[in-house]
């Protein structure tokens, strides 16, 4: 059986005043409010225009020239790039191409091919 004990009036100020606490320490991190040292520049306000062209133009040029980098060298050989081109014939990667030859297996003609062999 659980019984409560009823809190003292010490924990009971110390609960109450956890806020408080914790409302003096958030004003204690907050930052200082001073001037600038006299040997500091005082630069000029940015211009929104000059910013937004920053902060959006060089992305997109950034995107541009990593599509073109990735889009020309295809063209200039003469490939298709669309999503459709090239069959299906050209995606197998690492398959079987015409003309491939095997060697023989040892079992069928005698060969200098190297390697492991195991009879029963």
């Amino acid at each position: 059986m659980i019984t409560l004990v009823p809190p003292t009036a010490a924990r009971f100020a110390a609960r109450a005043s956890l806020p408080l606490v914790a409302l003096g320490l958030a004003l204690l991190a907050a930052p200082a409010h001073a001037d600038a040292a006299e040997g500091w520049s005082d630069p000029a306000d940015v211009n929104m225009l000059h910013a937004l062209l920053l902060l959006g133009g060089v992305p997109l040029l950034l995107f541009l020239l990593i599509g073109l980098a990735v889009y020309v060298p295809p063209l200039v050989r003469g490939e298709d790039i669309s999503p459709s081109g090239g069959g299906v014939e050209s995606q197998w990667i690492g398959g079987p191409r015409p003309g491939a030859k095997e060697l023989a297996s040892h079992a069928t003609s005698p060969s200098e091919t190297g390697g492991a062999h195991g009879s029963w």
